[in-house]
C-alpha cells in the first residue's frame, strides 16, 4: 500500500483554526468517533467542514477514524429504533460489526472462522473439555485460543 504524503506539520499548525482552537481535543475526538465533519463544524464554529478534513489529514486522525470503523458500525446499529431500514441493512450491519476485532481490523472473509466446521471435526474428549472449562482444542486456530482482555468488553474477535 502507497504511503499517502502529509502536509508540513508547522506549517498546516500555523494555518489550521483547530490546531488553535480551545477544544481541539474534542474536536479531534469527535472525528474520530465518526462525527460527521459538517456537524463538528456546526457544532464549534469553524468556518467549514473542509477545515475539519484538512486538519484531520494533516495529523493522521483520518486513519484513526478508518481504523475505528467499529464506532461507526455500532451508532448505525443503535439507531435501528429510530430510523426506517430494512431488515437486510440490519443483518448486513450486524455481520460486518462482527468482523472487525477489537483493534479495529476488519477481518477479511477469506480468513473468518467456521466455528460448526471446527466442532464437528473436534474428538469428544476435547468436546467435554471445552464444555467442562473452557479449553479450546488443539485444532483449533490460534486467534481462538486468545481470552478476551478485560478491557475489550469481552469482545476479542482477533
Amino acid at each position: 500500500m502507497a504511503s499517502v504524503s502529509r502536509p508540513n506539520s508547522k506549517r498546516h499548525s500555523s494555518h489550521c483554526g483547530i490546531c488553535s482552537h480551545p477544544q481541539r481535543e474534542e474536536i479531534e475526538r469527535d472525528f474520530v468517533h465518526w462525527v460527521s465533519p459538517q456537524q463538528i463544524a456546526l457544532e464549534y464554529k469553524l468556518s467549514h467542514r473542509s477545515c475539519v478534513y484538512r486538519h484531520a489529514h494533516a495529523t493522521g486522525l483520518d486513519l484513526s477514524r478508518s481504523r475505528n470503523l467499529r464506532t461507526a458500525l455500532e451508532r448505525i446499529v443503535e439507531r435501528v429504533g429510530d430510523v426506517d431500514v430494512t431488515a437486510g441493512a440490519i443483518v448486513q450491519a450486524v455481520a460486518l460489526l462482527a468482523r472487525i476485532n477489537s483493534r479495529g481490523e476488519l477481518i477479511p472473509n477469506d480468513e473468518a472462522t467456521n466455528l460448526h466446521e471446527l466442532f464437528a471435526k473436534t474428538n469428544s474428549a476435547e468436546l467435554e473439555a471445552y464444555a467442562k472449562d473452557g479449553t479450546v482444542p488443539s485444532s483449533f486456530p490460534r486467534s481462538l485460543h486468545t481470552k478476551p482482555r478485560k478491557d475489550s468488553g469481552g469482545d476479542e474477535n482477533a
